[in-house]
């Protein structure tokens, strides 16, 4: 009974031990891997967001940023990282959705190796033409690019607008010519000086020169109309409702999570969200806040991937 008795009391101490570590959290800083370069829409929202979440948490949060391999190189590294919620991922489309559509051995399994905790919201992307391209709706500029085949030029900055304009071309069946770039800013710099002609972009670094009538925006991909430009309609409204993918933002972390820490931050980020002075800053970023619990960004994952790798299927888009 003795013996029975220690074994029972032994069993009590590791749990109010390990009942007192999640009781604690968060007991230092946490870091937030953000796979970009500092300054890019990613890493802004991550800032934004990191701040208040740090003043919830009462524990500094830490923005780090490992760019390269388009994002996947930071991926890696966060689902390598001890699940105890010090080490999160601010993850976009692409790097979870589209990871299996883009390559033959991708460094991470987007569902396997992550815990979702919630998702932050839809970056307002647009496809936006040259001035030099005489189109002013989308329907326009379909018939211009088949009257003109093989003559307009698309830029490319990462991997969701390389499947986003490969699904638009399908639906549309348009021949464009491919310019890849490694990176928005510099696909940019060359399609406003009229190198490039057409481009699905982020509103962030477009709306403005749109404003100065350096560039032309006919649709968004956004559910409804941007208030960045809110003339400018959806893709449903301009009759491309099959043109269905969104850039969206989420945090995860590394796989198996202990629910009550993966739970709690989930709270944390959807009261940050809330935030009017969150939601202003976010909104000047061309960012739509919107939290979820953990099972809904779980669900919501397994329809992007669908999404994603169906839109690359059809372009004819193969794994590499």
């Amino acid at each position: 009974m003795r013996r029975i008795d220690l074994r029972f009391a032994a069993t009590g101490i590791l749990w109010l031990v390990a009942f007192s570590a999640f009781a604690q959290y968060p007991a230092k800083p946490v870091r937030i891997i953000v796979p970009f370069p500092p300054g890019g829409p990613v890493d802004t929202v991550a800032r934004i967001v990191g701040q208040p979440l740090s003043e919830r948490l009462g524990q500094s949060v830490i923005i780090e940023n490992r760019p390269g391999a388009d994002g996947m190189i930071g991926g890696q590294a966060a689902a390598r990282s001890a699940p105890d919620g010090y080490t999160l991922f601010l993850a976009a489309t692409s790097l979870i959705a589209g990871v299996r559509a883009l390559r033959k051995n991708p460094p991470y399994d987007p569902v396997a190796d992550f815990t979702p905790i919630s998702l932050l919201g839809k970056i307002a992307v647009f496809l936006f033409v040259h001035p030099s391209v005489p189109a002013k709706t989308l329907s326009e500029l379909i018939d211009y690019a088949r009257a003109n085949p093989g003559k307009l030029n698309y830029g490319t900055g990462n991997a969701f607008a390389v499947v986003v304009t490969a699904q638009f071309m399908s639906i549309a069946k348009l021949d464009l010519v491919h310019v890849p770039y490694k990176g928005e800013a510099p696909a940019m710099t060359d399609f406003v000086t009229g190198r490039v002609q057409v481009m699905f972009a982020n509103a962030t670094n477009a709306v403005p020169q749109v404003k100065e009538g350096k560039l032309r925006a006919l649709v968004t991909l956004l559910d409804a109309r941007s208030s960045l430009l809110p003339n400018v309609p959806t893709a449903a409204e301009a009759g491309m409702s099959r043109l269905s993918l969104a850039g969206w933002f989420a945090l995860f972390g590394p796989a198996r999570m202990p629910r009550d820490v993966t739970d709690r931050l989930s709270r944390d980020v959807n009261a940050v969200l809330m935030r009017t002075d969150v939601r202003e800053q976010l909104a000047k970023q061309a960012f739509e806040p919107k939290g979820s619990t953990p099972g809904e960004l779980a669900a919501y994952v397994k329809e992007q991937i669908d999404a994603f790798s169906g839109a690359a299927r059809d372009a004819g888009i193969k794994p590499e």
